[in-house]
């Protein structure tokens, strides 16, 4: 018995070689690109880590030891910070972890909260409020704007994770991490307040810089 194939036209060649041509180069883009994005989050962290050791030293030089009555003493006081560090940690270490793990690609479960594509710390450590033996108002810089500038640049960082990672899910954990911050900010206010040596000078900085995160909104 013979079987007839029937000859595949050159135009339907060119069109499936391009198509896997295609593919192929937006796989390379791809795993390429998940290469990067884990090894600078990897970095990130490095860095961050090593900066926290290298600020306690520092701290202690030019601030003094940290005072023990500036410590939070209630519940909410104490695990607000904790609350907050996991919720700025988790979403890039475990993308970052499953990512490894299944050789660069994204795993069906994290590439179900994907954007679709049609859409183109000193912090972390210190526990809240803390202050130390020579404690100081500070008003220069970014100070100027906001009181609380580094958990802005918190706030922005967990944003940009949605981009970096092109996810819903750091969404998740910015809207944790700023019901945090918004516990989290009267209580550290309140005990600068009530500290005898830099309570008044602070509560007329409160005057003078009214937003605690965005300027003229939070």
């Amino acid at each position: 018995m013979v079987t007839l194939v029937r000859p595949i036209s050159c135009s339907a060649c060119e069109y499936q070689t391009r198509l896997f041509v295609a593919h192929w180069h937006h796989s390379s883009i791809t795993y390429t690109v998940a290469v990067l994005v884990v090894l600078s989050t990897a970095d990130y962290f490095r860095h961050t880590f090593t900066g926290i050791k290298q600020l306690v030293v520092i701290s202690e030089s030019r601030g003094g030891r940290i005072r023990p009555e500036s410590i939070p003493s209630t519940f909410l006081g104490r695990i607000i910070t904790p609350i907050q560090d996991i919720a700025i940690f988790i979403p890039p270490l475990v993308y970052v972890g499953a990512l490894t793990l299944n050789r660069f690609q994204q795993p069906e479960w994290i590439a179900r909260f994907a954007f679709s594509t049609e859409m183109i710390d000193s912090t972390q450590k210190n526990a809240l409020s803390v202050r130390r033996e020579k404690s100081r108002v500070v008003k220069t810089g970014p100070y100027t704007w906001v009181r609380h500038p580094i958990y802005s640049s918190v706030l922005l960082q967990e944003a940009l994770w949605c981009i970096m990672f092109w996810s819903y899910i750091p969404l998740v954990a910015l809207g944790i991490t700023a019901a945090a911050l918004a516990i989290k900010m009267p209580i550290e206010e309140s005990l600068i307040q009530t500290d005898d040596v830099v309570g008044d000078e602070y509560r007329k900085y409160m005057e003078e810089v009214p937003a605690r995160i965005i300027p003229y909104i939070w």
